[in-house]
């Protein structure tokens, strides 16, 4: 899956959630459903950062994966 790129840097957590969504929704090399593909990258991400993830940065991208469940409607 191709991301755009800078996507994990961004301060809006509903801008990294469209991000994702697009970017798992037109990609033709996934192997699972565009929610799986999209969350599975976010949560990579957050994951291979660890300690070295601010506070700051962890509750934005903490909140980008409410933002992701929302906008693919699994409330």
């Amino acid at each position: 899956m191709d991301l755009e790129s800078g996507v994990f840097a961004e301060d809006d957590p509903k801008r990294i959630a469209r991000s994702l969504k697009a970017s798992a929704e037109h990609s033709k090399r996934r192997k699972a459903g565009a929610y799986q593909s999209a969350m599975s990258m976010l949560n990579f991400y957050v994951n291979r950062a660890g300690r070295n993830l601010s506070a700051e940065r962890r509750r934005i991208l903490e909140k980008a994966k409410v933002e992701l469940r929302r906008v693919f409607g699994k409330d």
